[in-house]
């Protein structure tokens, strides 16, 4: 397979990377395909199509302002995150949007549609794009999928969620958990040094080392955001942050003289991943990893590994983030990391493995402890279902970061104390995750049609 850790780990705006993020890329993309074929500047009106789990809870995840940020030229990783609200509610006010930035076209309530029981065959979170010449005819039109993780393939490229098209070759190729410890064991590398050796095949070492730590960067910026504001998160579940209050706990139980707890370090976890998920339900810039609805809980455990465990330094990050990338990578082939399509368990779940399975590495873990890990941190995930209250990423989201959080820092503690040995290996929890996926009824994937979604009533 060729799929780089920066694919899977990518900047955008939340709060979901599937329902946002995918929705702004299909619209950029959409405007590409305009340009190449000579049709842009004939546009007279666009339209638009949110079906399945995009339809179903595309307003409380901003899928209609990620739609009309995309046609307007906006990418997710530089679009202003300070005034893209103020820019979508413009267009719904004048009802003219400024395609491409460069050309104004109407857009009003008809031409942007949220279906809620239209559902396109490809995938859960499907979408049609469309562009009218002067005279009403279609001069172009095209259906995209956002298949998890910001991920967006066309109706040509069906299955194209777990079928990289990237044909670069890469040093050590692997498909399955076992091919990857095989690797590690003919070789006597740790797995992120297999991951560094592929990434060699588009960037040179510097280059991948660099980005990582600028991944850091983002990710640790975004908790410090979290952090400092203050207020409620948008849309009618009046949710307060809570990272602030309990920021200026913690640091007041540092101070001398204060009782010591050993439990406190749980409660800085538990504020590391809250600070990134509110952030990412207030449409903050955040960090897919390997989604926007799991975005707190890598950054929560290797905050953890920077802050609490010794001689932690830079290589021990970049170490991290690439072994927490090569088993997202099995997880995006061999199952799913869309929550439209096997429930959280694609999300949550898999961060956690990931977080686990980068954690065990970085203090002594190896590769047969940090396999390990990975599927200690999705079997203990099997069956999660995705049922936000209100469409919004906030309930039972933000918590459920948290918790993971700490059950991947418990998953590598727990495999470090045994010897790698294990009956259900990391194919096998991933291969049973699918298939649970698929028997889950669909009310619980991201449709907000069951669960806490339908026993808590949105104010």
């Amino acid at each position: 397979m060729a799929l780089s850790a920066f694919e899977l780990y990518s900047i955008g705006i939340g709060p979901s990377s599937s329902h946002t993020v995918g929705p702004m890329r299909a619209a950029g993309r959409f405007l590409e395909s305009l340009r190449e074929a000579g049709l842009f500047d004939d546009v007279a009106r666009v339209q638009v199509e949110l079906c399945g789990s995009l339809g179903q809870t595309g307003h409380g995840h901003g899928s209609d302002k990620a739609v009309v940020l995309g046609l307007m030229g906006e990418d997710p990783e530089t679009v202003d995150t300070d005034t893209a609200d103020a820019r979508f509610h413009a267009v719904k006010e004048t009802h003219r949007l400024l395609l491409g930035g460069l050309r104004e076209v109407p857009l009003d309530g008809d031409d942007l549609v949220l279906h809620r029981r239209k559902t396109l065959p490809g995938h859960p979170n499907g979408m049609i794009a469309r562009a009218l010449g002067a005279d009403g005819s279609v001069l172009l039109e095209r259906v995209y999928y956002s298949v998890g993780g910001g991920f967006v393939v066309d109706e040509d490229a069906l299955g194209a969620d777990r079928v990289v098209q990237d044909t670069t070759p890469v040093e050590f190729p692997f498909n399955t958990g076992k091919e990857l410890l095989e690797i590690c064991a003919r070789t006597g590398l740790p797995i992120s040094e297999v991951m560094m050796r592929n990434e060699l095949s588009w960037r040179t070492e510097e280059e991948v080392r660099s980005g990582m730590l600028h991944l850091w960067s983002v990710m640790d910026q975004c908790i410090t955001n979290g952090f400092s504001t203050e207020g409620t998160l948008p849309g009618g579940l009046k949710v307060p942050r809570r990272a602030p209050a309990i920021h200026r706990a913690l640091q007041q139980q540092v101070e001398p003289g204060y009782p010591i707890d050993p439990l406190d370090v749980m409660d800085w976890v538990n504020l590391f991943a809250m600070a990134v998920n509110e952030e990412n339900a207030a449409g903050g810039r955040v960090v897919t990893a390997p989604t926007n609805g799991a975005a707190g809980i890598i950054p929560a455990v290797l905050k953890y590994y920077v802050k609490f465990v010794p001689g932690a330094d830079e290589d021990g990050i970049v170490r991290f983030l690439l072994t927490a990338a090569a088993i997202g990578i099995l997880f995006k082939e061999n199952a799913s990391i869309s929550g439209a399509e096997v429930g959280c368990q694609g999300e949550v779940g898999s961060a956690c493995a990931m977080a686990s399975g980068a954690l065990c590495e970085v203090i002594g873990g190896n590769p047969e402890q940090v396999e390990n890990a990975a599927e200690i941190g999705i079997e203990h995930n099997l069956g999660l279902t995705c049922d936000p209250v209100g469409g919004l990423v906030q309930i039972p989201c933000i918590e459920r970061n948290a918790i993971a959080s700490m059950k991947a820092i418990n998953a590598a503690r727990l495999s470090r104390r045994g010897d790698g040995k294990h009956t259900v290996s990391l194919d096998q929890a991933m291969k049973t995750m699918r298939e649970t996926g698929r028997d889950m009824s669909v009310k619980y994937k991201e449709t907000a049609r069951g669960g806490l979604a339908v026993n808590v009533i949105e104010c």
